[in-house]
């Protein structure tokens, strides 16, 4: 039987983006200009290429998905400050690799001020930008410094003719990223949805799962989950680590046969309109937990629980992965896996041969999202309302002679996303069980 669709949520509207873009202009000196490219196609072989994904920024400012793109600000302008640049209408072309919406479409279905075609662009932008002395673009970004480098030669050769060269630039990254920190309502909506298809799909990888399988096939199970709810596949390279693989934080092989009395971890998350799902669950192949395996299960649970509960306004990601760290340790004392005191064993970082990881991360358009984490070198960041970021903590136990059998190779992450709310948090990712019960109880009613 074919898996029900979820409704589909409505996509964030032209005019949503507008006001981010004047948002991010209001930041701006009146001579300032601002560039952002968006992505190109990338070859992933011969003339096969990678699925295209669009710049995360450019997306924020725009909502534009179509390939090599530039987006101009322009504080001012009387003529209309946002100016796209667009891949040029060419019937034959399009009809080898899709539509084109041309400087026309995009003004219709964007409504931005102005479009050109970017057979226009160089002869164009040069204009556009004349008199601008500020200019803005992402410095991470090799396409926008090219862009800047060229700007930068033509006032100069200008500068003869009167007009006044560019003096600065700067990086605008800070001032976009800033404004991504903090998501709107419409960005929550998307983002609850990528976190219910993720939750889905986590769930029937749990029924699916028994002995025999390979791991490649419970990622198969979950990544056709996020296609059929209309996602456009994994938000990043989707995890599941049978046995000691769980160990590996980055494993992405997924090629390992399940076992009879392994743990199996998966990390994945659907993307829907470009934001981010990122769970981590943990649960027997065979559906039952044995005793070791729910004694580490259970330490990694109160610490995830705990650390869930710390989520508020004004908290710190500091703050609560001190707390991580304190449960986790005093775990590892009361399992036999440290000696000593548990202040001690936080002290000298022997919890840290366990859990190598942070606790929490930014997640939005960018599964590792943007935005700082501290004020400055002393301070950290304050959690604001609508904020969202993951929570994840993990151990991981080596195969070694000094460690318990019954421990040897295993390893445990439990990961949900949680919104910041008025009143505390919100956990986006709640309809995938992660108590010991509830999983049994799953995965035992296939």
């Amino acid at each position: 039987m074919l898996p029900d669709l979820m409704p589909r949520p409505a996509a964030i509207t032209p005019d949503a983006y507008a006001k981010r873009r004047a948002a991010l202009m209001a930041e701006l000196p009146a001579n300032a200009a601002v560039l952002i490219p968006g992505a190109s196609l990338a070859t992933r072989s011969r003339d096969s290429e990678y699925p295209f994904r669009q710049n995360s920024d450019f997306y924020y400012l725009t909502g534009i998905v179509e390939p090599d793109a530039l987006l101009v600000l322009l504080p001012g302008r009387a003529e209309g400050q946002s100016v796209v640049f667009c891949q040029n209408r060419d019937p034959l072309w399009e009809a080898w690799t899709g539509r084109r919406l041309g400087a026309v479409g995009m003004e219709a279905e964007h409504e931005v001020d102005d479009a050109y075609e970017n057979a226009e662009r160089d002869a164009r932008l040069s204009a556009l930008l004349a008199g601008r002395e500020q200019l803005f673009v992402p410095f991470d970004d090799p396409e926008a410094l090219a862009l800047a480098e060229q700007v930068y030669a033509e006032t100069e050769a200008g500068r003869r003719r009167g007009m006044p060269p560019v003096s600065g630039f700067h990086d605008v990254n800070p001032l976009i990223h800033a404004m991504r920190l903090i998501k709107s309502d419409d960005e929550i909506t998307l983002m609850r949805h990528a976190a219910e298809i993720s939750a889905r799909a986590h769930c029937r990888a749990m029924r699916a799962s028994k002995a025999g399988l390979s791991e490649y096939h419970l990622q198969a199970e979950i990544e056709h989950e996020f296609v059929w709810q209309g996602g456009s596949g994994p938000a990043y390279s989707t995890i599941v680590g049978g046995g000691d693989n769980g160990c590996v934080l980055h494993y992405v092989e997924n090629c390992s046969p399940l076992g009879e009395g392994d743990l199996v971890l998966i990390d994945a998350g659907a993307e829907f309109d470009l934001y981010a799902g990122d769970i981590t669950r943990t649960f027997p192949v065979s559906g039952t937990f044995s005793e070791a395996q729910r004694e580490v299960y259970e330490t990694v649970l109160a610490a995830q629980e705990g650390a869930v509960a710390a989520i508020k306004p004004g908290a710190t990601l500091n703050q609560i992965h001190a707390g991580v760290v304190r449960d986790l340790t005093a775990g590892l004392v009361k399992l036999g896996l440290l000696d000593g005191e548990v202040d001690e064993r936080m002290a000298d970082n022997s919890y840290r041969r366990f859990y190598l990881h942070s606790t929490s991360h930014w997640l939005g358009l960018d599964v590792h999202d943007v935005g700082a984490y501290r004020l400055d070198a002393d301070t950290p960041v304050p959690l604001e309302v609508g904020m969202v970021l993951t929570v994840e903590p993990g151990l991981y136990i080596p195969d070694a002679e000094d460690i318990p059998e019954p421990y040897r190779g295993m390893g445990i992450r439990i990961e949900d996303d949680v919104v910041v709310t008025a009143t505390g948090h919100d956990v986006l990712t709640a309809g995938v069980p992660k108590r010991v019960a509830e999983i049994e109880m799953l995965m035992a009613n296939k």
